[in-house]
């Protein structure tokens, strides 16, 4: 017989490397096969529910890395909740109109201004289905677990006939308005924006001093050679002046540079002064803001127009010169103060950004906007009333998707109004939970500065607005035109809108006082896609998914905030009075290590599939659990390689416990607590801690601690430690000693309740995991968490293993410099005396009975008593003296031993050795052993 045989060295199937890439793939499949979703909520069905819901991406090309953390962090709390018991379905969704979608098709050399717009709808439709049936593969692919097969989609025709609902009654209850105001507009676009669709880019502006000639000073001002100076990075809009805008609570001095007199505001004129090179000026005349209201100027070169003063507290001292120009049709300020002064909208622009006949200066007329900026400087300049021209770099806004420059133009749209209820908006996000908790902050103060939401939007693709109009131009929205255009597009889709007449979209027998002769017309413009979203709390319903109402959590990047965090909010309080989220966790963006956005141009981009394919989806999964993904997050290859590196370790201490747990049946082998040895007991206090604080940490969504307080555990606690001196025990001792099982039996433990805590963000490994093991369920996402226990002594034997650990350190420093002198080589070869200070001293008394040589893996150990000899190294909590351990080394377990030799029948063996061979392997004392 070989000695080898005689030890109970650990072997498992586990394979070492996990061949992620094609087995994750395997597993998949059989989670689908198996039913694992639909048999985890069966399991939970009754119990509390817990509904995470899916923020939509929008269905355009593969998944990026951004995707990758969004998905997998909600796959993260669904599995975890569903495992702590919760009911927790997940529906995913789809955001599938708007214009990303009308840009691809004319990549693709489709003209929507040439063809039928419902055959151009439908190719928009199709191409929709073709990008989500990709990302649908893509985030399957991740491990993410959830109801794929009957998804959200904002283009089904029950969602769309639910967002009609939602309209409805958002316009019964009196807001939803029409008018003409000043809106974001894209020329590029040829359409509206939301505030969440504009992003801002640095772009470099005109900065511009033009003075007014004062007309009408109301018996305050000199009318001769007295002027108004305003400041501006827009002359473009200087032909389309209505006003000038003070502020009431200001003062304002009259200044007197050669000849003229200028109008400046006071806190404003040694900044004024210096950019105009006004070396020597007089203050000639103090006003207050509320002298000038009502006084009149000429326009500075379009004769016959005037300008009017106007008060107004949003002007400010911070820049310009303390008095503002006003243009109703380019501004939201300027558009609320010229309608307070009765004037009518002024806003000449077309969809394209070209002048119209409306503009006053007609050499402008079907002129781009910012190609007049250079013609308007030249005629102040002609007329005198030019005093400064620059440029200035400065933050600007930018369509987010064609990323040109947004005006603010003044059309005829569709409004949602949220000062109505902006203060029911404000109380619902009181009631709501933030993580993290400065979302709260962020969110009411967008909502307490908004402005009403323009929901028209100018393009094809989309949910038309379902609204009619009368001969007269009346507007018509009535509870029995929304639900029969409601129950009409549940049927057939929006697309009925544009294949239907108009007489088959009204009720039948539909008459209206404003259509004498039953003549109506129906609107071509579509909702805004932010309506589509945010009206997913009512569509996905409409579908039959199974989601409560209001739901547990939305989850989304910080962007959202503006976008569908906002607009889910306003419909939800709009027509139901709460918000539709219990709870909102917000999300950073996915930045290179060197904290840039990724782009193609920058050659950074890192696509979630080329990962898969080299690493396994695991890889990314552990990512974005050891990240802090509130704030942006760093994402590289090295990054994933060195997670490959924390999987790897991961992987191989689960392999070493199950091969050395092969032969423990938890139902026969088991050793109850009360019986365990202390270093035992122990580790399952440690492991329950560890258990207790992974617990807290799922639950605030911070997975973070998770993967740093498991990884710790793994690589300190156990490799570092406990299993590091196990094989002493685990190889050496008899199969079934009672140190043997005990300490199996821990580890057993902590295979368990370890696969079951990483289960959610290690979905793949831990399920393979947990087919060597002896338990009932056939995977783990069908068990559930493991409880916190109660154990009565845990913190005394915390208390006095943590002292047995600082005596540790001191005898591993002590090894090491035997090593670095020769003295020894490994740690087995040392015989260690030590010299305890009083408080360890105390817990080793306390601990008892419990083989310390074997902890410290050394061949002998003593405690010296009274003063430590000068020859031991003096340390941190005890001394200790280290010699070359005596006697012979036993060909078992590798120690020096003194009795080596000393069983006559097995003369190569130590004593300790000799005993367990007699006992379980009585053939190899006749048969003798190979050399």
């Amino acid at each position: 017989m070989r000695v080898k045989d005689t030890l109970n060295l650990g072997k498992t199937k586990f394979p070492m490397r996990g061949n992620l890439p094609k087995r994750e793939a395997e597993w998949e499949k059989q989670w689908e096969d198996n039913k694992l979703y639909e048999r985890r909520l069966k399991l939970n069905e009754g119990h509390e529910r817990f509904d995470l819901h899916d923020g939509p991406p929008f269905a355009n090309g593969n998944i990026h890395m951004g995707h990758a953390l969004n998905k997998i962090t909600k796959d993260i709390i669904v599995r975890t909740k569903n495992m702590e018991g919760y009911y927790a379905p997940y529906i995913p969704g789809w955001d599938t109109h708007g214009l990303p979608i009308e840009q691809q098709l004319t990549k693709q050399g489709v003209d929507r201004k040439t063809m039928d717009r419902a055959a151009y709808r439908e190719l928009c439709r199709q191409f929709a289905m073709e990008q989500i049936e990709k990302q649908r593969t893509d985030f399957k692919r991740l491990g993410v677990i959830g109801d794929w097969k009957h998804p959200y989609i904002t283009l089904l025709p029950e969602f769309e006939a639910a967002e009609v609902r939602v309209f409805g009654k958002m316009y019964e209850n009196g807001y939803i308005y029409q008018g003409k105001k000043p809106v974001y507009w894209s020329w590029s676009s040829e359409s509206t924006l939301a505030e969440a669709e504009v992003e801002y880019h640095d772009v470099e502006s005109p900065s511009i001093y033009i003075s007014f000639p004062v007309k009408d000073g109301k018996g305050k001002l000199d009318e001769k050679d007295t002027y108004f100076l305003i400041w501006t990075t827009t002359p473009w809009t200087i032909p389309s002046n209505q006003g000038i805008a003070v502020n009431p609570k200001f003062d304002y001095s009259v200044v007197k540079v050669g000849d003229r007199r200028y109008v400046v505001g006071t806190d404003r004129l040694e900044a004024v002064a210096k950019i105009l090179n006004w070396e020597d000026y007089e203050v000639v005349q103090h006003l207050k803001g509320t002298d000038m209201e009502y006084m009149v100027a000429k326009h500075p070169y379009i004769e016959g127009r005037e300008s009017l003063l106007m008060e107004a507290v949003y002007v400010t001292a911070e820049d310009g010169t303390g008095l503002v120009h006003t243009a109703s049709g380019f501004g939201e300020d300027d558009y609320n103060t010229a309608m307070r002064y009765g004037f009518k909208v002024l806003s000449p622009m077309d969809a394209k950004g070209c002048f119209t006949e409306e503009i006053p200066d007609k050499d402008l007329v079907g002129k781009f906007y910012t190609d007049t900026n250079e013609i308007v400087k030249d005629k102040l300049a002609a007329a005198g009333n030019l005093l400064h021209y620059s440029t200035f770099v400065h933050s600007a806004a930018h369509d987010w998707r064609t990323k040109k420059p947004v005006v603010y133009r003044a059309t005829t749209q569709w409004f949602a109004s949220i000062s109505k209820f902006r203060d029911q908006i404000l109380d619902q996000i009181e009631k709501t939970s933030f993580y993290p908790s400065w979302g709260k902050t962020r969110l009411y103060n967008m909502i307490k500065d908004r402005g009403d939401w323009v929901i028209s939007r100018q393009r094809a693709w989309g949910v038309p607005l379902p609204i009619f109009y009368a001969e007269d131009g009346t507007a018509i929205v009535t509870p029995e035109t929304i639900d029969h255009v409601a129950n009409l597009f549940a049927k057939e889709g929006s697309n009925a809108w544009f294949t239907h007449p108009v007489e088959d979209l009204l009720p039948a027998g539909f008459t209206s006082e404003h259509s004498p002769n039953g003549k109506f017309t129906k609107e071509t413009d579509i909702l805004d896609v932010w309506f589509d979203s945010g009206t997913s709390w009512a569509g996905t319903r409409a579908l039959g998914a199974d989601m409560e109402y209001p739901t547990s959590m939305y989850l989304e990047g910080s962007d959202q905030y503006r976008g569908w965090f906002n607009s889910s909010l306003i419909t939800s309080v709009a027509t139901n009075g709460v918000a539709p989220y219990k709870s909102i966790l917000s999300q950073g963006f996915t930045l290179d290590d060197k904290g840039r956005k990724m782009s193609k141009s920058l050659g950074n981009v890192i696509v979630p599939n080329e990962v898969i394919a080299k690493m396994g989806a695991e890889i990314i999964r552990l990512w974005v659990a050891s990240v802090d993904a509130s704030g942006d997050v760093a994402v590289s290859m090295d990054i994933f390689r060195q997670m490959s590196e924390a999987y790897r370790k991961i992987r191989n201490t689960f392999r070493f416990m199950l091969a050395n747990t092969t032969d423990f049946d938890p139902a026969k082998n088991r050793v109850a607590y009360k019986d365990m040895r202390s270093i035992d007991k122990y580790m399952e206090v440690k492991l329950n801690d560890l258990i207790a604080e992974s617990r807290v940490s799922y639950d605030s969504y911070d997975f973070n601690d998770v993967y740093k307080s498991v990884f710790k555990y793994i690589t300190n606690d156990l490799s570092a430690f406990y299993l590091d001196f196990a094989k002493d025990v685990l190889y050496i001792e008899s199969k079934d000693s009672f140190a043997r099982r005990s300490m199996q039996t821990v580890i057993y433990d902590t295979v368990v309740k370890l696969a079951k805590i990483l289960a959610p963000i290690l979905p793949h490994t831990m399920g393979e995991v947990w087919q060597y093991l002896k338990e009932d369920e056939d995977d783990v996402y069908l068990a559930n968490f493991p409880e916190v226990a109660d154990y009565p002594d845990a913190d005394e034997l915390k208390a006095n293993w943590h002292e047995f650990m600082k005596l540790r350190d001191d005898v591993l420093k002590a090894l090491e410099e035997a090593r670095n002198s020769k003295l020894i080589g490994k740690s087995f070869e040392a015989s260690v005396t030590v010299y305890p200070d009083d408080e360890v001293k105390q817990a080793l008394e306390a601990i008892g009975d419990e083989d310390f040589r074997e902890i410290l893996i050394v061949s002998d150990l003593k405690f010296g008593q009274g003063e430590a000899p000068a020859s031991a190294q003096k340390l941190d909590h005890s001394s200790v003296a280290v010699s070359h351990a005596e006697g012979e080394v036993c060909p078992r377990c590798r120690m020096y031993r003194s009795d080596v030799g000393v069983d006559a029948k097995l003369p190569e063996f130590c004593g300790r050795c000799a005993k367990i061979i007699e006992t379980d392997f009585p053939e190899a004392v006749e048969e003798g052993f190979e050399n």
